[in-house]
């Protein structure tokens, strides 16, 4: 025989109407008892109690025996009033030793219109949704409501859009889905949530309820804009009254079948207005409450050396869609497009969180760099008014470091180069004049010489001519070979990949990038730049999408290779970005 542990449980229902009765009971772990004493039931009336029940089992399991007992205590309450209250403690006296059970909590609704026996237990329990008898479930008895948290908003101010169920019968399955809506940005809320039952009276009803979808709406122009209705598709357990008892008996029918039935919400309108005229400059699109630091790091460094400036924007608002503040750098610094990390929850009041700005900045030259405060201009919807944050100022000591060899240094040396070379050693000294450099001419050699100089002449007139023919379209010569060129860089980019030298690596790839598109496009490499690629392709018909992928692969190739810490981990994705887009550019142009 096996000891058991001896406890006592309450068991009880979560939820209750007024007038209606429900059984508390309190179970003790063996038939040992000898009392019970149980506190006063607050906010309910004592019909009957306690009444006594006792069971037993036997198990044996590999030639063990076991054996349990149970005791149950049972009260039966009605609810007086509406309310929330503590269901009492009962101590019991086990084997000569008091025992306590804990307490519950059961919330008490008022009375359903539907109930016309209450106080006889009839009608329906919240905490149990009734199976419909009828072929066709109401509309009273199963809907989904509509609502949002505000009627009247700014653009880009948040909107929380809920849609919420109501049931009174067994709901098996309820399937709908978001429409697009026009002009809303539009992010879901609790996407993962598991649906759960609350229950709430609700136009003289005790309805089991829960929040089916929460939607986070940020409108993106003013006037006034419709969400409309919602068609949802359900499933509900009702009571077979036509199924033969027979039948149910030897398992060919059953007691209850499942209905379809259309549910729609209804449709809602927002008022917007729009955000107050004039603008300010600088104004990020920003609309919510916000604050912001920035830093920087370092703040002593050597020239041609990367710095990263970091503003961090925190609040909530339309966080996902605002833009990066506008950094002022001095003339002969280099400054990349910042990378942006989001740390970011949706909630009620908008997303919320952080949203982290990295800026790479490179200096060329050295000397003391004051840099001016960064500002940061969002709309306040509470305030009715635009709101302007600054960063304290910075300040940059560069010092002078190993100079790269620029465009203009690179024709400085070439032009060195061509005057060494075209101005040859004059000698010095007396000439001599006195000679006769026409005393031994030979005119019939000249003639000779001269009939065969014309005949040189014409065979390379001839060649060159033949030459030029074949190789005048230089453009078309360079551009056929940029592929092949882009392709042997390439290929020395994937050694250094494998070789894991970063540094390298990335020089290799933007000579990649630059050069295909300098040769494709018949572009100087001194003058080449962002712009010029960008209109140069728009005017050779490539798509606006091909030119973003090529632009982000080329920002992501120069932030990696500036940017501080571990380039090595973004080597793999950005080689494989830089081969696509090449490949994709190839077979446009």
């Amino acid at each position: 025989m096996c000891a058991f542990a001896q406890t006592v449980r309450l068991q009880a229902p979560d939820v209750c109407e007024v007038g209606r009765r429900i059984n508390v009971s309190y179970v003790v772990d063996t038939q040992d008892v000898e009392d019970i004493r149980v506190g006063e039931f607050q906010g309910f009336e004592l019909l009957y109690g306690p009444s006594t029940s006792t069971q037993s089992s036997f198990q044996m399991i590999n030639g063990k025996t076991s054996q349990s007992s149970t005791v149950t205590f049972t009260y039966v309450l009605m609810a007086k009033k509406e309310g929330e209250f503590q269901l009492p403690a009962a101590t019991v006296k086990v084997s000569g030793k008091d025992v306590r059970s804990g307490t519950a909590m059961i919330q008490v609704l008022p009375s359903s219109d539907n109930n016309q026996n209450n106080a006889r237990g009839g009608g329906t329990s919240p905490a149990h949704p009734r199976s419909q008898s009828g072929n066709s479930v109401d509309d009273n008895d199963l809907f989904i409501t509509a609502t949002v948290s505000k009627g009247k908003v700014f653009e880009q101010e948040a909107v929380v859009l809920t849609y919420k169920l109501y049931t009174l019968v067994n709901l098996r399955q309820l399937v709908g889905e978001m429409p697009e809506l026009d002009g809303f940005h539009c992010q879901e809320l609790n996407s993962k949530a598991q649906l759960s039952l609350r229950y709430e009276h609700y136009k003289g009803r005790n309805y089991g309820t829960a929040v089916w979808r929460q939607y986070l709406l940020f409108p993106q122009k003013s006037g006034k804009l419709t969400i409309p209705s919602i068609s949802f598709d359900a499933e509900v357990e009702i009571t077979n009254h036509n199924a033969d008892p027979f039948d149910i008996f030897f398992g060919g029918g059953s007691l209850t079948q499942l209905i379809r039935k259309t549910v729609h919400t209804p449709s809602l309108e927002i008022d917007v207005a729009s955000l107050p005229t004039p603008r300010p400059a600088g104004f990020s699109g920003a609309v919510g409450k916000f604050s912001m630091k920035g830093t920087l790091t370092p703040d002593k460094l050597d020239a041609n050396d990367a710095a990263t400036m970091k503003l961090v924007v925190s609040g909530y608002g339309n966080m996902k869609l605002m833009k990066a503040p506008t950094v002022d750098m001095p003339k002969d610094f280099e400054t990349y497009t910042p990378k942006e990390t989001e740390n970011v929850t949706n909630t009620s009041q908008g997303a919320k969180g952080s949203v982290t700005f990295d800026y790479v900045i490179v200096p060329r030259h050295g000397g003391e760099y004051p840099i001016p405060p960064v500002e940061f201009v969002y709309f306040d919807p509470e305030a009715r008014k635009y709101m302007t944050l600054h960063t304290e100022p910075f300040h940059l000591s560069v010092a002078k470091g190993k100079q790269t060899v620029s465009g203009s240094t690179v024709r400085e040396k070439e032009d060195l180069r061509m005057l060494s070379s075209d101005i040859h050693y004059i000698k010095s000294g007396d000439i001599d004049t006195s000679t006769n450099v026409y005393k031994n001419l030979d005119y019939s050699s000249y003639v000779r010489d001269y009939i065969i100089l014309i005949l040189v002449f014409i065979i390379i007139a001839r060649i060159l001519h033949y030459w030029f023919r074949h190789r005048s379209d230089v453009e078309r010569i360079r551009g056929k070979r940029a592929g092949k060129a882009a392709a042997k860089r390439l290929k020395v980019a994937s050694k250094l990949l494998k070789e894991h030298d970063a540094g390298a690596f990335y020089e290799e790839t933007l000579k990649a990038l630059l050069g295909y598109v300098a040769d494709k496009l018949n572009l100087p490499m001194t003058s080449l730049t962002k712009d010029n690629v960008r209109e140069t392709m728009v005017l050779r018909g490539i798509g606006e999408e091909l030119i973003q992928q090529y632009m982000e692969v080329l920002e992501s190739c120069e932030y990696a290779h500036f940017a501080p810490g571990d380039p090595v981990e973004t080597m793999d994705r950005i080689f494989e970005s830089a081969t696509n887009v090449i490949n994709a550019l190839d077979r446009k142009l």
